[in-house]
This record gives structure tokens, sequence and C-alpha cells, in this order.
């Protein structure tokens, strides 16, 4: 999908944690580094991932990465050190618009959202959830063709998928909606994130059964801050008659998150 950032920001959170156990870790944020321009940062780690794992299974592809680097980088080439003040005003954007879009607060996500885009024209996800904001603004045409235009250029794009979805069920473009359905059935993404986003899309147009299934294995642990795991995996257990289940989940998401408490539950079951 080209999301060079948000992939080295998972893998940086791996290696924090078990780059002992882990090696390739390093030749995967290289490779990345790389895409992005970021040279020294990935002669950095694809040395580092020849030194930790001198037999290891991307050995090859990460000495032709070196000679390439070595090819493109000099001593007194300072242009290409990694930008950590960027990186950290991306995080903030991230997690504030984050913030806003799980409570539904459309608006401000928007505004957000805007003023990110603006800053950071190649961050593809803050696009996606512009449009997503813009949506429920009530600007579905916008929102539609901003989304397809994307689509059209990541026809495999996890995030393209799901929005259109929604965004064709709300606009009764049914026959549409239930082509992305079927294509995202087959799909099922490593990252949670992107399992998750399935997993409400489903859930949004009424496929509990699959939705169901994508949220019973979710890791819980990493989600806690998402409340549409809370309100879509309650809704869908509900909607399958697991009452018990449905409860328990929402009485955990209400006590991590005062804001669902406020919110009504008319798909509860007696």
């Amino acid at each position: 999908m080209e999301n060079f950032h948000l992939a080295n920001q998972i893998l940086t959170d791996l290696y924090q944690h078990n780059h002992q156990d882990y090696p390739e870790l390093y030749y995967l944020m290289a490779n990345n580094y790389a895409h992005l321009g970021l040279l020294n940062d990935a002669e950095k780690y694809a040395a580092l991932y020849l030194e930790k794992d001198a037999d290891g299974e991307f050995r090859s592809e990460a000495e032709q990465l070196l000679t390439l680097l070595e090819l493109g980088l000099s001593d007194d080439d300072e242009d290409f050190d990694f930008d950590f003040e960027r990186e950290d005003e991306i995080l903030i954007y991230q997690e504030t618009a984050f913030y806003h879009l799980q409570r539904r607060d459309w608006h401000e996500a928007g505004n957000i959202l805007t003023e990110m885009i603006q800053r950071f024209p190649d961050y593809q996800i803050a696009k996606h959830q512009y449009h997503y904001a813009l949506f429920f603004v009530g600007e579905h045409e916008e929102a539609i063709q901003l989304e397809e235009k994307m689509y059209k250029q990541y026809p495999d794009s996890t995030y393209s998928m799901t929005n259109l979805i929604i965004f064709y069920h709300d606009t009764g473009k049914v026959e549409q909606a239930n082509l992305l359905i079927k294509k995202l059935s087959n799909i099922y993404p490593i990252h949670c994130e992107a399992s998750l986003k399935i997993a409400i899309s489903f859930a949004y147009v009424g496929h509990f059964n699959q939705a169901f299934e994508r949220f019973y294995p979710l890791p819980k642990g990493k989600l806690i801050n998402h409340l549409d795991y809370y309100r879509y995996f309650a809704l869908s257990a509900s909607a399958l008659n697991h009452q018990a289940l449905a409860k328990r989940i929402w009485a955990e998401g209400c006590k991590r998150h005062s804001e669902l408490a406020r919110e009504p539950l008319p798909w509860f079951k007696d």
C-alpha cells in the first residue's frame, strides 16, 4: 500500500521489544527507509541486519541494497538524516484525528485531517480518514469521488474498500457495495487494525456473521482505544443472539470509555 511511514512505526515498536528474536525487522525497516529516500537510515538498518543475521533469509537483498546505497551516498551528504521532528508531528496529528474520529466528532476530525494533508501530502491514511469524516458531515458525493479516485490508484487498498462499502451502503449503491464485500471476504490482513476495519465495515452493512468471525480473533489488548471495536463487536454479537457476550463487550467498553456509556443501545435484544 506504500504506507512506508506507518510500516516503520509498527516495525520500530516491534524491534524495540523483540529485536533479538526477529533480526529480519532490520532489513524490512531498511527497505522502507530506502523507499522514503532516507538513505542513511536505510544503510544503517541494512548493515545491522547483516550484523545480526549474516546468513539470514534476506542476506542477498540486504547486500544488494547496501551496494545501491553506497552508490547514492557520500560522507558529506546530510540531506537524508531522519527527521524525528517530522515523525513526531505526524504522530501528534494521527492521534488527535483518531481521538475525534472515534468519538464521531466529524467536523473537528475533518479540520485536523485537512491541515495534516496540507503538511504531509504523501501520507495516504490521512486522506482515507478525511474522506470518512467528510462523508459523515453530509458531503456524500465529494467523499465518494475522492475515495473512488484513490481506489483506482490503489485497487488493493483495504482503507478504500472499507470506506466505499460504507459509503455505497448509505447511498443505496447496493451492487457496488456487494462487489467490494465479496472482494474483502477473501482478504485477511496481517495488521490487526486493517482486520478491524474490515470487521467494522461488515457489521455496519449488516453482514454480522462475517463481522463476528473477524472480530472474535482480534487481539483486544491492541484495540482498547478503538471505540468502534466495542460498538460494532457488541452489535454483531447481539445480532447473532450472543446477548451475554454483547453485554460483556459493551460493559467493558463503557468502563474504558465514558463516552460509550452515554450512547443509546437500541440494538440489544431482550
